[in-house]
């Protein structure tokens, strides 16, 4: 799975860049899940506006471009000196702006939102084909400088229609979930004279290789009861898979997936949409059930996977087949092999089975993970972990005004900073169903709850109390920054 969510950017005195991204797979998704976010009143704009962007920005020489969607939303804006909230889209197509809680903390700080989407993704491909020696350009590094790039000729756009002359900067704000909150804070990180401050939201600024924490998280987060049966199910399943193989994917809707592997580790996701989505009881409370009971824990974890991955997720095994993850045409279904590039060269997080008490196959390994990744991109392809760690600095990052904030059940929180520190404040949402994004989003994570309202968390004063340490971070920074921007002047 992919950890997952992107936000906007806006328009007047103070910019704020949000991040969110999806990660299903875990957290970073190599498998990318919808959010059904389409419904009206769930975007504040879905209005597409264009900036003709860099396709390498470490090659002076090269002077190509490509064209990269982005959206804003002025109508909070206090012109002309208003914060502008920048909220970074992650590892999938970037449709609109959300109207989550980002959009409260908008109205509150009469802030303008602009959100960017991620290059390759969506609808800003630099190419045609997604063959592998296309996916160069693809990196954490050039997107930061992408964010760089824009934020100054928005900044300049925006002085025009505000008929201001000179250099004359509003306030930014950066705002990132999942992946985009990793950028959210790489980029306070590598261009601190470019924003006030960022919210990393179950940022994963730590790549990891092997990464048995999240199986492990998982079994934490859905307690002793369900852990027993989701193992046990497990178990069953691959029992099944050596007796009747074909019948146990037809099941599951799965016949498509040649090799076992690939099934389990679709059957090892389904379990984490529900934990890290803000859903457990939609997983545990019919499977511990059918447990008690004596039945059939096979189909009872098949008819949740039907009823809630497929039927309000819309998971297909598509995502995990490789002819589909091999295809290099530029469809809307992309991303999934986009993401797959990513996790293979920059940040691993193999989200392998830990060496005792799994709840996933121990098939679903570091060898597998690497298999995978030379079978989409090419036997030269390695996930570079240790380099991307020397350069942002992992869970060890040496910046300042970041906010990093995670969910208690989200497995993904053990590849985010965690330890505290007044200039890197960091807050656990500690509740029942707090998982991936939960201080934006709201209880559940997804489907979307509009403007991120906590009153379906299982503790919603201790969404609301996270919240107001954010409220007050996000006012410090501003306020400095506008005292130090009238100094400038």
């Amino acid at each position: 799975m992919s950890p997952a969510i992107g936000f906007f950017a806006v328009l007047t005195t103070f910019t704020v860049i949000l991040s969110y991204s999806s990660l299903s797979h875990g957290l970073l998704q190599p498998r990318r899940i919808s959010h059904g976010l389409s419904a009206s009143g769930k975007y504040l704009t879905r209005n597409e506006l264009w900036f003709n962007q860099t396709l390498d920005h470490y090659a002076p020489n090269d002077h190509r471009k490509f064209n990269q969607r982005y959206y804003e939303y002025l109508d909070h804006l206090r012109a002309p000196d208003g914060p502008i909230f920048l909220i970074i889209c992650g590892e999938g197509p970037c449709n609109g702006i959300p109207n989550d809680y980002l959009s409260v903390l908008a109205k509150k700080f009469e802030a303008g939102i602009v959100s960017l989407e991620h290059r390759y993704y969506g609808k800003s491909s630099p190419f045609n084909s997604l063959a592998t020696e296309n996916l160069k350009y693809l990196s954490s590094k050039q997107a930061l400088f992408d964010l760089a790039a824009f934020r100054e000729y928005y900044q300049e756009s925006l002085n025009v229609k505000l008929n201001r002359s000179g250099k004359v900067d509003n306030p930014w704000f950066f705002f990132g979930a999942s992946y985009s909150g990793a950028l959210s804070a790489w980029f306070r990180l590598k261009f601190p004279h470019l924003t006030c401050g960022s919210l990393a939201s179950s940022a994963v600024v730590r790549a990891v290789y092997d990464f048995p924490e999240f199986d492990q998280q998982i079994g934490e987060s859905v307690g002793p009861e369900c852990k027993v049966a989701l193992q046990e199910t497990n178990k069953l399943v691959e029992l099944a898979l050596k007796v009747n193989n074909k019948a146990v994917k037809a099941r599951f809707n799965a016949t498509e997936l040649n090799i076992d592997a690939d099934f389990l580790y679709l059957i090892a996701d389904a379990e984490v949409m529900a934990v890290q989505y803000g859903n457990p009881d939609k997983l545990c409370v019919p499977l511990v059930e059918a447990k008690k009971n004596g039945g059939d824990l096979v189909e009872a974890y098949a008819k949740y996977y039907t009823d809630f991955c497929v039927g309000v997720f819309g998971l297909s095994a598509k995502t995990y087949n490789r002819n589909h993850l091999l295809d290099t045409a530029v469809t809307p279904e992309s991303s999934d092999r986009l993401w797959w590039f990513q996790v293979c060269t920059e940040v691993a997080y193999f989200q392998v089975a830990p060496a005792n008490d799994s709840i996933r196959s121990h098939q679903v390994n570091s060898e597998y993970h690497l298999d995978l990744c030379k079978t989409l991109f090419g036997k030269n392809v390695y996930p570079e972990v240790d380099a991307t760690n020397l350069y942002y600095g992992g869970d060890r990052i040496a910046a300042t005004k970041i906010i990093f904030t995670n969910g208690s059940q989200d497995p993904w929180r053990h590849a985010s900073k965690q330890t505290s520190s007044p200039d890197l404040p960091s807050y656990i949402v500690d509740c029942h169903n707090c998982g991936h994004g939960s201080d934006l989003r709201g209880c559940p994570q997804s489907p979307m709850v509009i403007e991120g309202d906590s009153k379906n968390c299982s503790s919603p004063d201790a969404v609301n109390k996270v919240r107001q340490h954010i409220v007050e971070h996000i006012d410090l920074w501003l306020s400095e920054c506008r005292g130090a921007l009238r100094s400038s002047m």
